[in-house]
C-alpha cells in the first residue's frame, strides 16, 4: 500500500472512535470462531442476562472480565469463541406482561394461553434489543453470528431431550412436596428467586393444654396462622423438661384437634421454650419432621394466599389477615401468653415482591442425589472444575452434598412447557394429581405411546406448567454449541475454557451446569470457575433496586466512554474474588476513578500522537527493530526496553493466573510513569537532532519509541479495545479489515531485561524529580538553568549518576552538574534534600533572591505556626473533644499533624539559607 503520514486527532473522542471501531468489528465478523481453523480452542459462553434487562454494573463488570480474557487469548493464539446470548425470564416476562394486561383490564386466563405466548413472544422481540445493543455499546468480542436465545427452536429440543432422558432413567418424577410459592405469581419459585429480608416482626408466644386435662406447653412462632395446620408438637428427646410428654396429646386450640407430642432431634432445646408446633404443609423442616413420624398433611393455604376449607372460620381470608384474627381469637380464648418485637428473616418472592408460602403442592421434580455425586466425584478425583480463588471449592462442594430433590416445573406459560401429556379421559376429563401420563418429544411420539398404553380413544392434554428457567439455562454451555447433536463447534469447542461469574449463583447455575454436563456429555462444562467479587457503590454497599443504590454503567460511558469504565472495572480488582468498591458523585453522577481512566486515555493518545509525529510518516515494520539489539542503544533506551519486556512478562503471568486487576494496574504504571514521563521526554533532543551526527541516535531511538508504542497498544487492548485498535491503525497504516485484535500478543524477551539497569535508573529518576522538586520549591522559574550537586559517598552511585549526567542536565535544567563523594566547601545559601543516600543540592546564588525566598519561607512558616497553635488550643479543650462529631476531630487531629509537618519542613529549608 501507500503509506501516508499517520495523523491522530488533536483531541482523543471516545464516543466516534467506539461506535466507529464496535461496526467495524461486526460489519467486518472479526470475531467469528471458525473451528476448522484448527489450534488450540478458548471458549466461554456469556452468562445469559435476562431478555428483560437493561445493562447494569454487574453485567458490564462481568462482561469486561470476559472479554479481557477472550482478547487475550485471541492474541495468543488461541481459537477463541465468546458465545453470546440471552435468557427467556420465565417469571420476569410473565410478571411484565401480566401486569401490562391488568392495566387493560384483562387476565391471562380470559385472553388463553395461544394469545398470551403470541403478546410474549412479541415483546420479546422489541425488547431483546435493549441489552444486546448495550452488550454491543460495550464492545464485547462475541461472534453474534451464534447468538442464542434459551427458547429458540436449537435450545427448545435440547430442554426436551434432558427432560425425556431424565424421565426414562427415573430420575425425574411426579409428587406433592413442599414448594416455594409466591403467591403474587400463583407459582413455585426456584430457591435464587427468594431474597431473605431482614423485617421488624413478632414473635407469638401460645399455650396449648394437654387433653388429660395435666398442664399445657408453650410454644412461639412468627406466622400465627399456620398453626391452624398444625398435626404435632415436637422436643428434643433428650429434654428432661419435656421428654416425659412425649406420646402424650394437647388440644389444639381453635380447631379442637387433637395432636401428639414427639420426640425429635431436630428441636433445639436452647431455642425459644424448648416445644415447637409442627405445620408439615407449610414449612420446610416441618415438612421432614411429617414424613418421619408419619404425620398428616393438613394445607390450608389457597394458591393466591387466602386461605381455604381446612382454616374453618378463617377460609377466604387473606392470609394477614387472618394471622391478626387467629391472634385475637387466640388472646379471646386465653391461649395468647405475651407477644414480642421481634427482627427476623422473612423470604420473599424477588418477581412477586411478597412473602412466599411454603405450600404442598403436586410438582414435577428431579432426583439430585445421583447428578450431584457424580459431579462431586469430578471434583474429588479431578479437582474439576477448578476455582479461581480456590477457597470456593468448599462452598461449591457443601452445596453440592446438601442439595435435595429439584422442583423443576413453574405454574406459568412463558417458557419451555413440560413435555408431557396427560390421559385425562382416565380421569374425567381433568388433570389430577393421579392423571395417568406419557413423557414424549413431541405430541405425535406422546399420542403413539398413548394409544399403544390407553387405547386409540384416549384424550391427552400436555401438562400447562412450564419448567424453571435454570432446567434450560443449566445445559447452556452445551446446549448453545448444539447438543444433543454432535455438531462440529460442540466437538471443537466443548469443554469451554473458562466460566466467569459472581459467587451469588454457585449454587443456582454453577452447580447445575456441572451437574448436567457431568451427567449428559460425561466432561465438566468448563476448566475453571473464576469466581470475581460484586460491584459495590460509593460507600461499599451492594447495588440492589430495592435499596437504589445502583449506578447506571451507560451514564457513564456516555459521560467518559466505554474503554474508561472498562478499564476502571478491571483495575480496581484487588485479587481474584474480590469486591470493588466504585467511587461515584451521585449529585454529578460523576466517578473520579473513571475520570481518572479517562485522562489515561488520553495521556495515551497525546503520547501516541507525539511519537507519530516524530517517524517521519514511517511505520513500526517500515523502522524496523534492528537496532533493539545492538550496541548503539543508549541508556535509556536499554532502560525502556527492559522494563517493557518487564511488564510484557508481568501481564502474561497474571492474566493466565487471573490477576487482571495487577495486570490492568501494571500497565497504566508502565505506559504513564515510565513511557510517557520519563522515556519520551528523555529521547526528546535526540528526536530533534537533524544533523547528520545525530541522525544514527534519532533513528534508535525512532525504532525504539515505534516498537515500544506499538506493543503498549497490544498489552492494553484486551482491556481497552477501541482507542488501542484506533491508535494501533493510525501508527502501522495497517490494510484495509486488519485489527489489532487478532495480533499476536507481546511475548518477552529476557536477552532485553536488565533488572540490575532498572534498579540503577531508579535513582536517576529519583534525582531529577528531586531537583525539579527543589527548583519549584525555591522558585525558580522553569527556563532558568542551575548549578547542581550531588554528594554521595557509594561508588556505585556515582557511577549510576555520571553515567546519567546528559538526562539529569536535560530533564532538570541544569547547566552544570559536579558529582562528588564530600563537599568540599560550604554551599550557602542552596536549597537540599536526599535521594536514597545522595544528597542533592541546588546553590541558590544568583539564581533566586535569597533575601526575598526567605522572607516567603518565614512568612508561611508563621501562617503554619499559627495553625498549628490554633488547633492545639481546640484538641486541648475537652468540651470540643467530648462533644464534638467523631469525624470532625479526627478532622482536626489530621489538619495538626499535617501544619507541625509543614512547620519542619520549612525550618529545614530555611536553615539552609542562614
Amino acid at each position: 500500500m501507500t503509506a501516508t503520514i499517520p495523523n491522530l486527532p488533536s483531541l482523543y473522542d471516545p464516543f466516534t472512535t467506539e461506535a466507529k471501531w464496535q461496526k467495524f468489528w461486526e460489519d467486518n465478523q472479526v470475531y467469528k470462531a471458525d473451528p476448522q481453523r484448527g489450534g488450540e480452542p478458548y471458549c466461554i459462553v456469556i452468562p445469559p442476562p435476562n431478555v428483560t434487562g437493561s445493562l447494569h454494573m454487574g453485567h458490564a463488570f462481568d462482561n469486561t472480565l470476559i472479554d479481557s480474557l477472550i482478547r487475550y487469548h485471541r492474541m495468543k493464539g488461541y481459537n477463541a469463541l465468546y458465545l453470546p446470548g440471552t435468557d427467556h425470564a420465565s417469571i420476569a416476562v410473565h410478571t411484565i406482561l401480566e401486569k401490562q394486561l391488568q392495566a387493560e383490564g384483562k387476565t391471562r386466563y380470559e385472553l388463553g394461553r395461544e394469545k398470551f405466548l403470541e403478546r410474549a413472544w412479541q415483546w420479546k422481540d422489541s425488547s431483546k434489543g435493549t441489552i444486546v445493543g448495550q452488550l454491543r455499546r460495550l464492545g464485547v468480542s462475541v461472534d453474534w453470528s451464534r447468538e442464542r436465545f434459551t427458547m429458540d427452536e436449537g435450545l427448545n429440543k435440547a430442554v426436551i431431550e434432558e427432560f425425556v432422558r431424565f424421565h426414562e432413567e427415573g430420575l425425574i418424577y411426579r409428587s406433592k412436596y413442599l414448594v416455594n410459592w409466591c403467591p403474587a405469581t400463583q407459582s413455585a419459585v426456584s430457591d435464587l428467586e427468594v431474597e431473605n429480608k431482614e423485617v421488624n416482626g413478632h414473635l407469638w408466644h401460645f399455650r396449648y393444654p394437654l387433653t388429660d386435662g395435666s398442664g399445657s406447653v408453650e410454644l412461639a412462632t412468627t406466622r400465627p396462622e399456620t398453626m391452624l395446620g398444625d398435626t404435632a408438637v415436637a422436643v428434643n428427646p433428650n429434654d428432661d423438661r419435656y421428654k416425659h410428654l412425649i406420646g402424650k396429646t394437647l388440644t389444639l386450640p381453635i380447631m379442637q384437634r387433637e395432636i401428639p407430642v414427639i420426640g425429635d432431634e431436630f428441636v433445639d432445646p436452647e431455642f425459644g421454650t424448648g416445644c415447637v408446633k409442627v405445620t408439615p404443609a407449610h414449612d420446610p423442616n416441618d415438612f421432614e419432621m411429617g414424613q418421619r413420624h408419619d404425620l398428616p398433611f393438613i394445607n390450608i393455604m389457597n394458591k393466591d394466599g387466602t386461605l381455604n376449607e381446612n382454616a374453618g372460620d378463617f377460609q377466604g381470608q387473606d392470609r394477614f389477615v387472618a394471622r391478626k384474627n387467629v391472634v385475637k381469637r387466640l388472646e379471646a380464648d386465653g391461649f395468647l401468653v405475651k407477644v414480642e418485637e421481634y427482627k427476623h428473616a422473612v423470604p420473599y418472592s424477588d418477581r412477586g415482591k411478597v412473602p412466599i408460602e411454603p405450600l404442598l403442592s403436586t410438582q414435577w421434580f428431579v432426583k439430585i442425589r445421583p447428578l450431584a455425586d457424580r459431579t462431586l466425584s469430578f471434583l474429588d478425583e479431578q479437582n474439576s472444575p477448578q476455582f479461581v480463588p480456590q477457597r470456593w471449592t468448599k462452598v461449591y462442594r457443601d452445596w453440592l452434598v446438601k442439595l435435595r430433590d429439584w422442583c423443576i416445573s413453574r405454574q406459568l406459560w412463558w417458557g419451555h412447557q413440560i413435555p408431557a401429556w396427560y390421559a385425562v379421559s382416565e380421569t374425567g376429563g381433568e388433570i389430577t394429581d393421579n392423571t395417568p401420563f406419557v413423557v414424549a418429544r413431541s405430541e405425535a411420539e406422546a399420542r403413539e405411546k398413548a394409544n399403544a398404553q390407553f387405547g386409540a380413544d384416549v384424550k391427552l392434554e400436555q401438562d400447562p406448567d412450564v419448567l424453571d428457567t435454570w432446567f434450560s439455562s443449566g445445559l447452556w454451555p452445551f446446549s448453545t454449541l448444539g447438543w444433543p447433536d454432535r455438531t462440529e463447534d460442540l466437538e471443537f469447542y466443548y469443554p469451554t475454557a473458562t466460566l466467569v461469574t459472581g459467587f451469588d449463583i454457585i449454587f443456582f447455575w454453577v452447580a447445575r451446569m456441572t451437574m448436567l454436563g457431568g451427567h449428559f456429555t460425561g466432561q465438566m462444562p468448563f476448566k475453571d470457575v473464576y469466581i470475581h467479587g460484586l460491584v459495590l457503590d460509593e460507600n461499599g454497599k451492594k447495588m440492589s433496586k430495592s435499596a437504589g443504590n445502583g449506578i447506571d454503567p451507560l451514564l457513564l460511558m456516555d459521560k467518559y466512554g466505554t474503554d474508561a469504565l472498562r478499564y476502571t472495572l478491571v483495575k480496581e480488582v484487588v485479587g481474584a474474588g474480590q469486591d470493588i468498591r466504585l467511587d461515584y458523585n451521585r449529585q454529578k453522577d460523576e466517578s473520579a476513578s473513571v475520570e481518572a481512566s479517562r485522562n489515561f486515555a488520553n495521556k495515551l493518545w497525546n503520547a501516541a500522537r507525539f511519537v507519530m509525529m516524530n517517524l517521519d510518516g514511517k511505520t513500526p515494520q517500515q523502522l524496523g527493530v534492528e537496532a533493539l539489539h545492538a550496541t548503539s542503544l543508549q541508556l535509556s533506551d536499554r532502560w525502556i526496553l527492559s522494563r517493557y519486556h518487564q511488564v510484557v512478562k508481568q501481564s502474561t503471568d497474571y492474566i493466565d493466573n487471573y490477576g487482571l486487576g495487577e495486570a490492568a494496574k501494571g500497565l497504566y504504571e508502565f505506559i504513564w510513569g515510565d513511557f510517557c514521563d520519563w522515556y519520551i521526554e528523555l529521547v526528546k533532543s535526540r528526536l530533534f537532532q537533524k544533523d547528520a551526527e545525530g541522525a544514527a541516535s534519532r533513528l534508535v531511538a525512532q525504532q525504539t519509541l515505534a516498537y515500544v508504542l506499538e506493543g503498549i497498544l497490544k498489552l492494553l487492548h484486551p482491556f481497552m479495545p477501541h482507542i488501542t485498535e484506533e491508535i494501533w491503525h493510525t501508527l502501522t497504516q495497517s490494510e484495509e479489515g486488519q485489527s489489532i485484535s487478532v495480533q499476536p500478543y507481546p511475548e518477552s524477551d529476557a536477552t532485553l531485561i536488565d533488572s540490575e539497569l532498572e534498579q540503577q535508573f531508579e535513582l536517576l529518576i529519583e534525582a531529577i524529580r528531586t531537583l525539579r522538586n527543589l527548583r519549584a520549591e525555591a522558585g525558580i522559574k522553569p527556563g532558568v538553568k542551575v548549578k547542581a550537586v550531588m554528594q554521595s559517598e557509594s561508588d556505585r552511585e556515582r557511577q549510576i549518576l555520571t553515567s546519567s549526567e546528559l538526562y539529569i542536565q536535560d530533564l532538570a535544567k541544569v547547566e552544570s552538574l559536579t558529582i562528588t563523594s564530600a563537599l568540599e566547601t560550604a554551599l550557602e545559601p542552596a536549597i537540599a534534600d536526599v535521594v536514597g543516600t545522595v544528597q542533592v543540592l541546588i546553590p541558590l546564588a544568583g539564581v533566586v533572591d535569597v533575601a526575598v525566598l526567605k522572607a516567603k519561607l518565614e512568612k508561611s512558616l508563621s501562617k503554619a505556626q499559627a495553625e498549628a497553635k490554633s488547633l492545639s488550643a481546640r484538641l486541648s479543650n475537652p468540651t470540643f473533644v467530648d462533644k464534638a462529631p467523631a469525624d470532625v476531630v479526627q478532622g482536626a487531629k489530621d489538619a495538626l499533624a499535617e501544619a507541625e509537618k509543614q512547620i519542619e519542613i520549612l525550618q529545614a529549608r530555611l536553615r539552609l539559607l542562614k
